[in-house]
């Protein structure tokens, strides 16, 4: 009996040693389970950024950065300073976004800071102008490169890039409704620097036409602010938004400079300008012949990049549908697929309408314009907020002189071309900005119940049609 007894507590003692092992791994466990799922989430904030980032920017901007300052040294140069102006801006809108939880990027911190009109102004020229010529503009350089092949020797026919983008607009569109979900380095090395020598001679430098090399950069890194329309579905954005934004955007930073050092090592500044397809080239003088690859990986990355675009575009559609600031339907969620439907095939409507009569260059000079004005304006919003709202948590607190930087930035870049360079085309996207406040006027501010009578089966039957219903019906 006693030595049953003994092996008994033997095993009872073994057994609990077990379980104290088993419990004592089980919080390293956890810790692990944790940082793994940080990691991923953390992973895709980064892939967001990038993957917007990238797209057909690096592919159509050096041609026009380089032709206003006419010189490799500041051609480069404005590459860099563009980055970091970007990373400035969304180390900004890193503090604005944990301050302020909600999507819709500026809209919510506009609304914050100066009340309902100024985020109208925004909803309506983001809805109208910034957000559709931006989608237009992607797709239209993928169109451009999807078709180049086809036409060795000369340039697609317009009809066909602009059919090409359509397609790619209403694909797009549909799949975001139903679902969330070393050649150079060689040519470096052996002595290939010949383009780089006087990098500075005969380039034209001003205020214009920095301005407008600034305008065309800057566009190939729009999307920088991206993560900030999509804040109530990025988990833990406490951590995520400003490490995704850290992260992300210095290495496309590098990337574009070392692709532009790429493009300068096999091709002279006059032909680089010369070129109807940079990339192209590009490709035929360093993998023929298999330079097919360079337009199959430029369609490839502006796709991403226009799926990325019209994900987060159709959310600030949304959040203005929910404000009361567009048609209610806007706002209303698919009941299938628990996607803004509405909002997103409003956004590509509109898009393909702007790929009608655009063309890339007069795109990108309209887009840039209208869109650094509220840039801005928003982060002129932080400054105003830190004293006006004191009480707001701020787990992110950027230092104050970076939003200054970046406000007196913005008011160069929207001034400087309208003194030294005016055109008829600021006037207008002022007068079409302007024109908003006549909009709110009557049917947000004074709600004529004539609007709301002819809004309410525009409403009742498109949500029949689309099967879509208010997003509290649906959390329900």
């Amino acid at each position: 009996m006693g030595e049953e007894s003994l092996k008994k507590r033997k095993g009872e003692d073994k057994g609990r040693g077990d379980r104290q092992s088993i419990q004592s791994h089980e919080p390293q466990t956890m810790n692990l389970q944790k940082q793994a799922i940080f990691l991923l989430f953390l992973l895709c904030g980064i892939c967001m950024i990038v993957g917007t980032i990238i797209g057909s920017g690096i592919f159509v901007s050096p041609k026009s950065v380089l032709a206003n300052v006419e010189a490799v040294g500041p051609c480069l140069i404005i590459w860099a300073a563009c980055g970091v102006l970007a990373t400035l801006g969304a180390l900004c809108f890193a503090e604005l976004g944990t301050m302020i939880t909600k999507s819709g990027g500026e809209y919510p911190y506009l609304m914050e800071a100066f009340g309902p009109i100024p985020a109208f102004l925004f909803s309506w020229t983001s809805l109208l102008v910034t957000k559709p010529s931006s989608f237009a503009i992607i797709c239209l350089s993928f169109a451009e490169y999807a078709s180049a092949p086809f036409y060795p020797g000369c340039d697609p026919p317009q009809v066909v890039i602009k059919c090409l983008a359509a397609a790619a607009i209403v694909v797009i569109t549909i799949v975001n409704s139903l679902s969330v979900k070393l050649g150079i380095i060689f040519l470096l090395f052996a002595g290939k620097t010949e383009n780089f020598k006087d990098s500075f001679k005969d380039s034209k430098i001003s205020v214009s036409s920095i301005s407008l090399a600034f305008y065309n950069g800057l566009w190939a890194y729009d999307g920088w602010n991206q993560l900030n329309y999509i804040t109530e579905e990025l988990k833990n954005p406490y951590r995520n938004l400003p490490l995704s934004i850290i992260i992300g955007i210095p290495l496309v930073t590098v990337c574009y400079v070392l692709i532009n050092i790429s493009y300068f090592t096999v091709m002279t500044s006059t032909e680089l300008l010369q070129s109807q397809a940079v990339a192209v080239t590009f490709g035929d003088r360093v993998l023929y012949p298999a330079s097919w690859i360079v337009p199959l990986f430029v369609v490839f990355s502006t796709l991403g990049s226009a799926n990325g675009t019209c994900f987060t575009a159709g959310r600030l559609v949304y959040v203005a549908g929910r404000e009361g600031h567009m048609l209610k339907v806007l706002s209303y969620i698919s009941v299938k697929y628990l996607t803004p439907a509405p909002a997103i095939i409003f956004y590509g409507a509109i898009a393909i309408i702007y790929i009608i009569p655009g063309d890339i260059d007069s795109l990108i000079n309209y887009f840039s314009f209208a869109v650094w004005i509220f840039y801005g304006l928003t982060v002129l919003a932080l400054i105003v907020m830190r004293f006006t709202r004191k009480e707001l948590m701020r787990p992110i607190r950027v230092p104050i002189i970076i939003p200054v930087i970046v406000t007196l930035v913005s008011i160069v870049l929207v001034l400087a071309p309208i003194i030294s360079a005016p055109e008829l085309a600021y006037l207008y996207c002022i007068l079409f900005i302007l024109s908003g406040l006549i909009v709110y006027a009557l049917f947000v501010h004074l709600k004529f119940s004539w609007a709301q009578k002819i809004s309410q089966p525009i409403t009742m039957h498109l949500q029949m049609l689309l099967e879509v219903v208010p997003e509290e019906e649906v959390t329900e």
